[in-house]
Protein backbone atom coordinates (compact mmCIF):
# COMPACT_ATOMS: atom_id res chain seq x y z
CA UNK A 1 0.00 0.00 0.00
CA UNK A 2 1.80 3.60 -1.17
CA UNK A 3 2.27 5.89 1.73
CA UNK A 4 0.28 9.05 2.78
CA UNK A 5 3.62 11.00 1.20
CA UNK A 6 4.20 8.78 -1.91
CA UNK A 7 0.96 9.39 -2.85
CA UNK A 8 0.90 13.03 -2.58
CA UNK A 9 4.80 13.20 -4.30
CA UNK A 10 2.83 11.94 -7.06
CA UNK A 11 0.22 15.00 -7.06
CA UNK A 12 2.31 17.40 -7.97
CA UNK A 13 0.12 20.37 -8.99
CA UNK A 14 1.42 23.38 -7.42
CA UNK A 15 -1.10 26.01 -6.58
CA UNK A 16 -4.77 26.45 -8.15
CA UNK A 17 -5.21 24.26 -11.01
CA UNK A 18 -6.25 25.95 -14.40
CA UNK A 19 -9.99 26.69 -14.15
CA UNK A 20 -11.14 25.35 -17.45
CA UNK A 21 -8.99 21.96 -17.39
CA UNK A 22 -10.00 18.64 -16.09
CA UNK A 23 -7.93 17.25 -13.35
CA UNK A 24 -7.26 14.01 -11.41
CA UNK A 25 -7.52 14.59 -7.49
CA UNK A 26 -6.16 12.94 -4.35
CA UNK A 27 -8.10 13.08 -1.30
CA UNK A 28 -7.72 12.09 2.34
CA UNK A 29 -10.31 11.13 4.81
CA UNK A 30 -9.98 9.32 8.21
CA UNK A 31 -9.22 6.05 6.33
CA UNK A 32 -6.13 7.66 4.33
CA UNK A 33 -5.58 9.00 1.06
CA UNK A 34 -7.17 7.78 -2.32
CA UNK A 35 -7.93 8.94 -6.26
CA UNK A 36 -11.31 9.90 -7.63
CA UNK A 37 -12.51 8.02 -10.25
CA UNK A 38 -13.77 10.85 -12.20
CA UNK A 39 -12.03 14.00 -13.77
CA UNK A 40 -12.87 17.21 -11.06
CA UNK A 41 -12.64 20.96 -12.50
CA UNK A 42 -11.19 24.10 -9.90
CA UNK A 43 -14.66 26.27 -10.29
CA UNK A 44 -15.01 29.77 -8.45
CA UNK A 45 -13.05 28.27 -5.37
CA UNK A 46 -14.52 24.78 -5.00
CA UNK A 47 -14.10 21.36 -6.55
CA UNK A 48 -16.62 20.02 -9.17
CA UNK A 49 -17.23 16.84 -10.89
CA UNK A 50 -16.50 17.54 -14.48
CA UNK A 51 -19.14 15.16 -15.62
CA UNK A 52 -21.98 15.85 -13.98
CA UNK A 53 -20.95 19.68 -12.13
CA UNK A 54 -21.78 18.73 -8.61
CA UNK A 55 -19.56 20.00 -5.69
CA UNK A 56 -16.67 17.08 -4.62
CA UNK A 57 -17.70 16.54 -0.95
CA UNK A 58 -13.85 15.73 -0.07
CA UNK A 59 -11.27 16.95 1.58
CA UNK A 60 -8.59 17.49 -1.81
CA UNK A 61 -4.87 17.11 -0.76
CA UNK A 62 -3.55 17.68 -4.54
CA UNK A 63 -4.35 17.55 -7.85
CA UNK A 64 -2.23 16.62 -11.31
CA UNK A 65 -3.09 16.94 -14.79
CA UNK A 66 -4.58 13.91 -16.27
CA UNK A 67 -1.72 11.42 -17.50
CA UNK A 68 -2.16 9.86 -21.13
CA UNK A 69 -5.34 7.71 -21.74
CA UNK A 70 -6.32 8.33 -18.16
CA UNK A 71 -10.23 10.03 -17.35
Amino acid sequence: MATREKRLAQFDGNGDPPQNLPVEVLCEDHSGTYQLPFACRWIDGQWRNDRTGGMVEATVVGWRLPRSGAM
